[in-house]
């Protein structure tokens, strides 16, 4: 028989006791519904487009500061000392006009040389001489010659690297220098000056002389606007540099050592006398404001003459060396006599105007000219008197092909010895290519003198 036990009736107690419950009289409060995606959409909008007005806002006022500053710069020298803006043209104008002077302080300067170098390098083989008054220019022996002197003489000489020396037989000289005369080092002179450290000598006791390899001058990697050019790179070309003013090229110009740069005197008439407007651009195929070397030194030739273009050729000096590579390496100076025959082809590079009164080109142009004679050139077709002998001609009598606007100061090279030589500055000339009115340069060669001179007195 089946019984059956009573249960409590629990039917009015929860089933977990671990939740609350809802009592009388309270209510629970309603759940708030999530936002829309596409409100949190526009919030997100509204500030990016926000940040983004303020930085168009802050980049239009910067590069607005930044041509103010230029166009002031162009217009106005500021005297830091007294707090005031002066004409440009009333800087580097011979009178002080801030206090101390200070707008005659950093100022291009000029140099003349009245002495001759002491050291040179000649012929194409490099033959190591030295000049003395009494009997002239003298090749050294390589008699007690040491890796010193090698050093020695070639820090007389200016861009150094890696230099070394070989001998060179005296009978293979050529009729020129194989008769002498002849000097040779003293003992314990290895740190002299190599024209102080000489004596004169009838015969070499070895039967050769040294030759000099100062540097890694004048070599590229690989092997014409410029009118009648064509394209180049810096690669090839690695010397070639923009002298810029107030970031507009202005001139250019030839890495001759990691800190000093030749270019042509003219380039610095008007009121282009004023340091802290100069950079130097190197580096560069395409025509670039960026990364500019700031200067601290503009020598003119002292022998400048504005008004016929005579010793046409300045020195610029960077405020600190450039680091070299493939794209900036210094080309060499010729040695002496360097002897180039009419015809010899040579090459201009720079960045000047494509036609005359043209744009200039924003990349780097060369082009391949021949040399002209002096004779040629100074005759009564071409430019007479015009000529003198610190200018050399270049070009084609049917004109086509010349530097123009904006190449000038820029190096007209040759390659002797898989070397290439500095051997003119680009100066002037009557229009652009021409007919009978070839390029102007100046005569590199004949200025080595003053080159050497004024890169040794401001070491």
């Amino acid at each position: 028989m089946w019984t059956f036990a009573l249960v409590p009736d629990d039917s009015s107690k929860p089933l977990n006791t671990r939740h609350a419950v809802p009592q009388p009289g309270h209510r629970r409060k309603p759940m708030t519904a999530p936002k829309p995606q596409k409100d949190k959409a526009s919030k997100t909008k509204k500030v990016l487009l926000s940040l983004l007005i303020v930085v168009v806002i802050l980049g239009t006022l910067i590069t607005a500061g930044y041509f103010l500053k230029k166009l002031i710069e162009s217009k106005y020298f500021f005297c830091k000392r007294s707090v005031k803006f002066i004409p440009i043209d009333k800087a580097c104008d011979g009178k002080d006009d801030c206090a101390g002077g200070e707008d005659e302080l950093t100022c291009l300067s000029d140099f003349k040389v009245n002495t001759t170098f002491p050291v040179r390098l000649s012929s194409d083989q490099l033959i190591l001489q030295v000049y003395s008054p009494a009997a002239g220019w003298g090749s050294v022996c390589s008699d007690d010659w040491t890796t010193q002197h090698t050093q020695t003489a070639c820090a007389q000489l200016g861009y150094t690297n890696k230099p070394r020396s070989s001998m060179v037989r005296v009978d293979t000289l050529g009729f020129s220098l194989e008769n002498g005369p002849f000097r040779a080092v003293m003992p314990e002179t290895t740190s002299t000056p190599i024209h102080q450290a000489t004596m004169e000598r009838k015969v070499c006791r070895s039967g050769s002389v040294v030759s000099l390899t100062c540097s890694d001058c004048g070599q590229v990697g690989s092997q014409d606007r410029v009118v009648g050019g064509t394209d180049a790179s810096i690669e090839d070309w690695p010397w070639q540099v923009s002298l810029q003013q107030s970031d507009q090229h202005t001139c250019g110009g030839s890495l001759v050592s990691p800190r000093w740069v030749v270019t042509a005197a003219h380039c610095f008439t008007g009121n282009k006398r004023e340091l802290s407007r100069w950079r130097v651009v190197s580096g560069q195929t395409h025509m670039s404001t960026l990364g500019g070397s700031y200067v601290d030194r503009i020598i003119l030739n002292g022998d400048y003459n504005p008004d016929r273009n005579d010793y046409d050729i300045a020195l610029m000096r960077l405020s600190s060396p450039i680091t070299l590579g493939e794209s900036r390496k210094p080309v060499c100076l010729p040695p002496q006599p360097f002897g180039l025959a009419a015809g010899a082809s040579m090459v201009v590079t720079g960045w000047g105007s494509l036609e005359e009164n043209g744009k200039v080109s924003p990349s780097l142009q060369k082009a391949s000219i021949p040399l002209i004679s002096q004779s040629t050139c100074s005759s009564s077709t071409l430019y007479g008197s015009y000529i003198t002998p610190r200018m050399l001609c270049a070009g084609y009598l049917e004109g086509k092909v010349d530097a123009c606007q904006g190449d000038s100061g820029g190096p007209l090279v040759y390659l002797s010895s898989s070397r290439w030589n500095l051997v003119g500055v680009v100066s002037w000339g009557v229009g652009c290519a021409q007919k009978n009115r070839p390029g102007v340069y100046c005569n590199v060669e004949n200025t080595l003198n003053w080159i050497r001179t004024v890169i040794e007195k401001h070491p």
